[in-house]
């Protein structure tokens, strides 16, 4: 696999005598790839019907005559302002029936089908013009779906759309009464025009209605992507990329990107640490200046599993960011080390965000490759280090890891519908099963919720966490595979429509067990294990005929086991997840690591990359702070 570096610029924010310097400049550093025009509509039809390509024919001109290749972008995330004069309703609502205003981005409802048209005739007018031209390489569609919690949209657009949803997935409203069990409350319905959208109420709703409505939201980000999809692919045949948000699970990720040929992520480690984790003082603390060691390979490793394994990162954090609570800049040797994370997970390319800081706007706090009086920004010379490093190393292979996770986003929704806990999330039970195996030293691969007994192949074990309904093939491709399975906790303990599964969960092929009741724990409220550890936020009572392999210190089941299949019974720490990874991958497992360090196996090399603000010594070799070491595997050890 070749790997190259890319850079986000916006020729429309500077000066036309600019841009052949700056060309000349990110050739010079080692970049080959630019991303241009994903936020450009405004320049682009500054009236309705008024197209203006000419800035961007010589844009693309002056760039790709330095070496570089485009990536174009279909500016359908900032429609402009006259657009909304065309189309007053196609404004996103939120929850509190308020509209979301124009004045900043992604100001559309997935569901208008005036804009999703319009959206799609400017990829097409895009796609005519530059589709067939060579130096453009690859399209982004849209840009970060979801960003902005901009997918669930209470909007008439969106009501009217979700009622034919309805229809259509029931095909009668006495259907539909039956699935949700309308009979509770009297919430029975004679005509799919009664149902409204799932906001406003006096409590609660129906938790099958809200989940509905979630799954819909997802086909509405689906049906938007793929009309931009329908559009381009006659006109081009350039690769179709988006570029996802880490930790956004409102859509479901793998079905959209079936209809895209790569998929890509934007990587902000430091802002997502301050943003989107949960976790103490003390661990923000330390990785302050470095992100999380695992958040960044939990999305490398989730996105390869979309596209047959090709992904990029389309935007990679450079330095500090504007939007995160608190934006500190980077350790010296952080932007190396990310880049040089995402090729060992597999990455084709990594792209910086961006060429140069903005002077004015809502992101001129964002750090860029250069500082908006376009002098080099501290990054620059990493990113050049890179691009000298991959040039003269052999391709990365990528192998099957030893161990998979069953990511599944409908499982993220039935959660937030009906969490029973305040703090239970999927995403976080997810990301503690992935920082466990990482902490033991293991490689990681995602399937997704639809894996099959192919897929499972090859694999020493399979993880499945919190998946709330586990669908037949699926149960069965695990039956059928000859691997070690660990279930739970709350898995399998609902039907599709939100119901209690009758007989009770888990249901597990072999497996004769129950999960009985369950409850959640309030921080600082543990249930202590046997042997060490303990459960947290969520705790199940297990009954049944099963081995039981570890329990309480009040005697109640925690892990029990029939042959291959095990189910734990609540949420375990860390201290209990190492000893059931320990346990069940002793023969493949690395660790424990050192603090802060985490490995990659390729197949042909090993990789270690040190998060931590302290050396740490691994293999007769001392890797500094934000260090990156990595042997070949034929390479003799001294």
């Amino acid at each position: 696999m070749k790997r190259a570096l890319g850079v986000c610029y916006y020729p429309e924010h500077w000066p036309q005598e600019m841009w052949a310097e700056d060309a000349r400049r990110m050739a010079e550093a080692g970049i080959s790839w630019v991303r241009i025009g994903e936020f450009a509509w405004s320049r682009l039809e500054p009236s309705p019907g008024r197209y203006d390509f000419e800035w961007l024919d010589e844009a693309i001109e002056t760039l790709t005559s330095a070496g570089l290749k485009i990536v174009l972008g279909t500016p359908s995330a900032t429609p402009p302002r006259w657009m909304l004069k065309r189309f007053p309703d196609m404004l996103a609502v939120d929850a509190e029936g308020r509209p979301r205003g124009f004045g900043s981005r992604r100001h559309y409802c997935h569901s208008h089908a005036g804009y999703r048209q319009a959206a799609a005739e400017m990829a097409a007018h895009l796609g005519r013009r530059y589709g067939r031209n060579p130096r453009v390489a690859a399209w982004q569609i849209d840009n970060e779906y979801g960003c902005h919690e901009t997918v669930l949209s209470y909007s008439d657009a969106a009501r009217h759309a979700f009622r034919d949803w309805l229809a259509q997935r029931y095909q009668s409203t006495d259907a539909l009464n039956r699935a949700w069990g309308n009979v509770f409350w009297s919430m029975e319905y004679d005509d799919f025009d009664d149902i409204d959208l799932p906001n406003l109420t006096v409590t609660q709703p129906n938790p099958a209605h809200e989940m509905a409505f979630r799954r819909f939201s997802s086909d509405q980000v689906i049906a938007w992507n793929a009309a931009q999809v329908a559009a381009l692919r006659p006109l081009t045949d350039a690769p179709l990329i988006h570029n996802y948000m880490g930790r956004v699970m409102e859509f479901d990720h793998f079905k959209l990107a079936r209809d895209l040929d790569i998929a890509s992520w934007d990587s902000y480690p430091i802002g997502f640490l301050s943003d989107r984790l949960e976790s103490d003082a003390a661990h923000k603390k330390t990785y302050l200046q470095q992100g999380d060691p695992d958040m960044q390979a939990f999305h490398h490793d989730l996105y390869r599993a979309m596209n047959n394994g090709r992904w990029w990162v389309m935007e990679q954090q450079p330095g500090p960011v504007n939007w995160a609570p608190y934006n500190p800049a980077p350790l010296p040797g952080m932007v190396r080390l990310w880049s040089w994370e995402a090729f060992a997970h597999g990455a084709e390319v990594v792209s910086y965000f961006r060429w140069r800081q903005a002077p004015f706007a809502q992101e001129q706090m964002h750090a860029g490759l250069r500082r908006a009086d376009d002098a080099p920004a501290p990054a620059l010379e990493e990113v050049a280090q890179v691009a000298a490093e991959i040039a003269g190393m052999p391709e990365i292979a990528h192998k099957k890891a030893p161990v998979a996770v069953i990511f599944d986003y409908a499982s993220d929704w039935a959660w937030k519908t009906l969490p029973q806990g305040a703090d239970f999330d999927y995403f976080r039970l997810v990301f503690d099963t992935y920082r466990a195996l990482r902490r033991q030293g293991l490689s990681v691969d995602f399937l997704p919720p639809d894996a099959t007994g192919d897929d499972l192949s090859g694999y020493r074990a399979v993880l499945v966490p919190g998946m709330a309904h586990m669908p037949g093939p699926l149960l069965a491709a695990l039956e059928g595979a000859d691997i070690t399975c660990l279930i739970g906790p709350r898995s399998n303990l609902m039907t599709a429509e939100m119901s209690t599964t009758l007989p009770l969960g888990p249901g597990i092929p072999g497996l004769d067990l129950a999960v009985t009741r369950v409850e959640s724990l309030p921080p600082g409220t543990t249930r202590p294990v046997e042997g060490g550890g303990a459960l947290v936020h969520w705790a199940e009572t297990l009954e049944g005929g099963a081995d039981c392999l570890i329990r309480a210190t009040d005697g109640r089941p925690v892990l029990c086991r029939a042959g291959r299949f095990h189910y734990v019974g609540g949420w375990p720490d860390a201290i209990l997840w190492d000893r059931l990874i320990a346990e069940m991958l002793e023969e493949v497992i690395s660790g424990p690591l050192p603090d802060g360090l985490r490995l990659r196996d390729t197949g042909k090399h090993l990789f270690a990359f040190n998060y931590s603000p302290e050396p740490v010594r691994w293999r007769n070799r001392e890797i500094e702070p934000a260090g990156v070491a990595w042997w070949a595997h034929d390479e003799t050890e001294t």
